[in-house]
């Protein structure tokens, strides 16, 4: 899996637990390649997906400096991983430790300091076919690296938390094909929803989140084969007054 080699599901993966434990040791070896860790990606964060993956919740994995590096418009070769993918994605920034405690969306936002809009360049591993949930979390959800656009800054407001769960995300090619339309509410019923949750799960480990952790919040498209030559756009309509969007092209 360091090698961009296609591999097989890790014998004796039985548990969430047992993912948990292989991926505490794969993020140590992939901080050489990728730097240290930025944050949190958080997967499965809509019943569809985690029906496909045998599990009830969502799951956590660890992002990196590499994850950020990149920057709207950004051009990635197309064997950036084994198994390499694009997906429509969020991320937000946390402002301080009070994110811990936050659970309305108000509060959450309060705590939150950057929107910031994003393509994830995931490496899946192992066929797609072959993955279940233990072998997910094994491999740090697939988290690699990333394409981020232009911070928006929060409004802790009910208009703001409004505009995050009424928004439309759409990703397109370069042709103009549009390869999948989603609402903000299909993580976890509002992206904002996604904090608590994670807070929560971190504090299962003895972890908590911290100022200047950044946080992707789950995939609105479905995981896609980056494909050579080909531009991706994901486009958040309604978030904001101006067009507010973000793209990566596949060398």
């Amino acid at each position: 899996m360091l090698e961009n080699q296609p591999g097989e599901p890790l014998a004796g993966m039985t548990s969430l637990a047992d993912g948990q434990c292989a991926q505490d040791k794969l993020v140590a070896l992939l901080q050489r390649q990728f730097g240290r860790p930025v944050g949190y990606k958080v997967g499965l964060t809509n019943p569809t997906a985690q029906q496909r993956f045998g599990v009830t919740h969502p799951v956590t994995g660890t992002i990196y400096e590499a994850t950020l590096r990149m920057q709207d418009g950004a051009e990635v070769p197309a064997r950036f991983g084994a198994i390499p993918v694009v997906e429509a994605d969020l991320l937000v920034r946390v402002r301080d430790e009070g994110i811990n405690q936050a659970r309305t969306h108000e509060e959450v936002l309060r705590h939150l300091d950057q929107v910031i809009p994003f393509i994830e360049l995931p490496d899946l591993v192992m066929p797609p076919q072959r993955l279940d949930g233990p072998n997910l979390v094994a491999i740090n959800v697939g988290a690699r690296l990333g394409v981020s656009g232009t911070p928006i800054p929060v409004q802790a407001t009910p208009e703001f938390a409004a505009a995050l769960g009424g928004m439309t995300v759409r990703f397109t090619d370069d042709t103009g094909k549009e390869l999948s339309r989603a609402p903000g509410t299909v993580l976890l019923g509002h992206p904002l929803n996604v904090l608590p949750w994670l807070a929560e799960d971190l504090a299962k480990r003895g972890r908590r989140l911290q100022a200047g952790d950044i946080v992707s919040l789950g995939g609105f498209s479905p995981a896609l084969p980056a494909e050579a030559g080909r531009t991706y756009t994901v486009r958040y309509e309604g978030l904001a007054a101006q067009p507010v969007s973000v793209s990566v092209k596949v060398r």
